[in-house]
């Protein structure tokens, strides 16, 4: 016998749809509603049994003849007065169920109970009733543009299409039923079909999802990239979502704990979760192929099964709504840091309030940017110190970092029955401030001010600088720019949302500290400004209105777009250079400047714009005097003077015969011996410490297996002006990548020591010098040839020049003369 049979009411029907006033086009005929079997009318003439108007009939007998343990009614009131002021709860009808031994159940069919009218009102779904539509997922990765915020929900609620589910529970299941008599009330529904429920379950999920783990078990399946959906047809499934491919030991001894795990790109193992009824059924098909299905109840009650290709194991060890507090070893107070729970296999049992999943794990560029960070397999939490939610009862592995400076904690840890707070404890290993290095990172995008400052204090960062800016036709944290800092965590923590403005050819620009807006923020059309656009500005002139502020001016992401910051640096115009990424070709053109004299300072930001990059994962740390409070205006200060080092995970410490980094050391005009030293310290393993001068390795120390620490102490000899820097990272100076979404990098490097031998410091390069000019044509170039232009006289520009032309190529020809006048005192022009 079927679990739910379908009871025949063609001989009852008495109505169309054009009874049905609430629904135009009304489900007919052969129906599956939350995975369980109706038969309604296929004859739009007479298709519903009515109830409430003239010429119907005023009441009807159903014959069933079958035992039943639910009998579930398809069914819809069509007149409602609750908006009118009518109370809910009026009884629409009374269902009497009679056994064949005579006995009768006379049941109250109430509005707003076991009955509503389709379309329902906002806030008015009925308390025992179910719509005919059961909640579901959104498309994974397709779907309409106007709903890409909604898409982020995942899921949507069951509404009705055209009627409500209502299941009555047999106080006598072994008793044949004999007839069901409906009697009507005074207003207007109707039954579309009935269906009588077998199975020893209540037809509808009452119970809570659990995780349940999926294995394919051919390795042609288990190989392809991932591909998986579960559907469940009398239950709801979550998406699917690969688990980590490594075990629990691999993952506690990894070497880049608290900052992420490789991403399982994979089909197998994955996890999904689950809440269904006994008989549903479980089918796993990946690219729409099917690899098997499985009863729930079976694989409830065993815990285990295979099914075609698939193994299911529900991972349901109960769980605990728990209290979590993440304390400072040493103050015993909470700290602001960031956090995840797993289970040993895997599943994330994240803060309330948080994502397991950072958008399903999608793509989050301008998306859920903010209080929660995936770096690769793992999603973080940001918390203050507290936090609560589920953690499954058991072993839990838990993740916790803050920024370098903390020690992370991956570590395992027991949940009780019954247990309902966890503390747990970060140790700091070096405080940078007490040694007045105060970090920063030069550039983010999209958080606003407060989730910076919570990311902020969560990566124990001290100032984060927010950019406005402008995406083609998108501008982005124009409501966080107030033009002047904000301060919290006691002073500790500094968010500044300034500026980046940008062009797709001749470069980007980062101003920093800005009291007014300076616009246009992008020119010249897309990706930067909107389609069509002509070039109104260049970098000199913002870098300009930047520096009559007060501000100071970034080139980001050194040296791309590789356009104008030649410009920028002949003239004077660059403050600080910035890497947002280790390579062999940033530091090559870094080299080439500072080799023809430039002072550059380095700075390191992380150009964040998705929750797949921690603020700060590069940073920059600059040195502030004791005798000096710790301000955003000082901080600036401080890089201006190339006090700075960038650090992708490792701190770095350097020194030249006692000068520090920034200085400028002077030594008698033949030169001499000095000493060097530098000292790397990470919380993640270093391979190599280096000491560059004027872009050549000098002298390094290296551990093949790695450290935390990596001293080196020698003596050079220097026979002219030069400069020094230390730099550390993995092996032979190449970088670990970080699980963020550009796959980064551990290292760290200062901005130079400079050497003077003699009175003035000064280096020049002759190629780098052509180099030089070399871009700066191709940017007046690009001006004049390829840029879009208004026709002259038909607008009046910003800058309010009638030759708008030569306003945009007047930097570039200082740029030139600049050049041309540093050649011509070195004798090489």
């Amino acid at each position: 016998m079927s679990e739910y049979l379908p009871v025949n009411l063609d001989a009852y029907y008495n109505a169309g749809v054009s009874f049905y006033e609430g629904v135009s086009q009304p489900l007919l005929g052969e129906q599956t509603f939350h995975g369980l079997p109706f038969r309604i009318g296929s004859t739009p003439e007479r298709c519903f049994i009515g109830f409430g108007s003239p010429g119907l009939q005023s009441a009807c007998s159903i014959p069933i003849g079958s035992t039943a343990r639910h009998v579930i009614f398809a069914h819809v009131l069509l007149e409602s007065r609750l908006f009118e002021g009518e109370p809910i709860g009026r009884v629409i009808a009374h269902y009497v169920f009679r056994y064949e031994d005579g006995e009768e159940v006379r049941v109250p069919v109430r509005e707003r109970f076991e009955i509503a009218s389709v379309p329902t009102p906002w806030g008015s779904q009925p308390f025992l009733a179910l719509p005919d539509m059961k909640d579901r997922l959104m498309p994974r990765t397709e779907g309409r543009w106007d709903n890409m915020g909604l898409r982020q929900t995942e899921a949507l609620a069951g509404h009705p299409l055209s009627y409500y589910l209502w299941a009555w529970q047999n106080p006598h299941p072994e008793k044949p039923i004999q007839t069901i008599r409906i009697e009507p009330g005074d207003r207007r529904f109707l039954i579309a079909a009935i269906t009588l429920g077998q199975a020893e379950e209540y037809p509808f999920v009452r119970t809570g999802r659990v995780p349940v783990k999926i294995t394919l078990t051919r390795e042609e399946d288990a190989r392809k990239p991932f591909s998986l959906q579960v559907d469940v047809d009398r239950g709801v499934a979550t998406y699917v979502y690969p688990l980590p491919a490594e075990s629990a030991e691999t993952f506690l001894n990894a070497p880049l704990k608290g900052w992420g795990e490789e991403q399982n790109a994979t089909n197998s193992p994955a996890c999904v979760e689950i809440a269904a009824i006994p008989s549903a059924t479980v089918t796993v098909k990946s690219d729409e192929e099917l690899l098997g299905s499985a009863r729930w109840g079976e694989l409830q009650q065993r815990g285990q099964v295979e099914a075609g290709r698939v193994r299911l194991e529900v991972l349901d060890r109960g769980k605990n709504w728990v209290h979590v507090t993440v304390v400072d070893d040493a103050t015993g107070k909470p700290v602001p840091c960031r956090v995840h729970f797993r289970s040993p296999e895997g599943v994330p049992y994240q803060p309330h309030g948080h994502h397991d999943h950072v958008n399903s794990n999608l793509n989050t560029w301008h998306v859920d940017v903010g209080g929660d960070l995936r770096l690769g397999q793992i999603t973080y939490a940001y918390i203050d110190g507290t936090c609560q939610g589920w953690l499954p009862r058991g072993e839990v592995l838990v993740d916790i970092a803050r920024g370098y400076e903390y020690e992370p904690l991956r570590t395992r840890v027991h949940i009780a029955p019954g247990q309902r707070e966890l503390t747990l404890r970060l140790k700091r290993w070096t405080d940078m401030n007490a040694q007045r290095w105060f970090s920063g990172d030069s550039h983010v995008h999209f958080l606003g001010t407060q989730g910076a400052h919570l990311e902020a204090q969560g990566e124990d960062l001290n100032v984060v600088n927010l950019l406005q800016s402008q995406w083609g036709h998108l501008f982005t944290n124009t409501e966080d720019f107030i033009g002047e800092p904000t301060v919290s965590n006691k002073g500790r923590t500094i968010v500044y949302c300034s500026q980046e403005n940008r062009q797709h050819v001749l470069g980007h620009l980062i101003l920093w500290g800005l009291k007014r807006a300076v616009m246009p923020w992008c020119s010249a059309g897309p990706d930067e400004a909107e389609l069509g656009g002509t070039i109104e500005e260049t970098l000199a002139h913002w870098a300009d209105r930047c520096h009559e502020q007060g501000g100071t001016v970034i080139i980001p992401h050194f040296p791309l777009p590789n356009g104008e910051p030649a410009v920028l640096i002949a003239t004077g115009r660059a403050d600080a250079l910035e890497m947002i990424a280790f390579g062999d070709y940033q530091h090559r053109e870094y080299y080439r400047y500072l080799n023809c004299g430039y002072r550059l300072p380095l700075v390191g930001g992380t150009d964040k714009m998705s929750s797949e990059v921690a603020v700060g994962q590069y940073r920059t740390y600059a040195y502030i005097p004791p005798d000096e409070e710790f301000t955003y205006e000082n901080w600036c200060k401080a890089v201006r003077a190339g006090r700075t080092f960038l650090s992708g995970g490792a701190l770095i410490h350097f020194s030249v015969e006692g000068a520090r980094i920034g200085d400028t050391l002077r030594l008698p005009s033949g030169g001499g011996t000095v000493e060097v030293e530098a000292i790397a310290e990470s919380i993640f393993p270093i391979h190599t410490l280096q000491i560059v001068q004027q872009g050549q390795v000098v002298a390094s120390v290296d551990e093949p297996t790695g450290a935390n620490r990596l001293h080196l102490k020698t003596k050079l000899r220097v026979t002219g002006n030069t400069w020094m820097a230390a730099r550390c990272a993995g092996p032979s100076y190449t970088a670990t990548p970080h699980f963020d979404v550009w796959r980064r990098g551990v290292f760290a490097h200062i901005s130079p020591i400079y050497i003077a031998c003699g009175e003035q410091w000064s280096l020049f390069d002759r190629e780098t010098a052509q180099y030089m000019l070399t871009l700066i044509e191709g940017g007046i170039a690009y001006i004049r040839q390829k840029a879009a232009h208004h026709p002259p006289g038909s607008v009046t520009h910003h800058h309010g020049e009638d030759d708008h032309l030569a306003y945009l190529e007047r930097p570039f020809h200082e740029a030139i003369e600049a050049i041309h006048r540093r050649m011509h005192e070195e004798g090489a022009g």
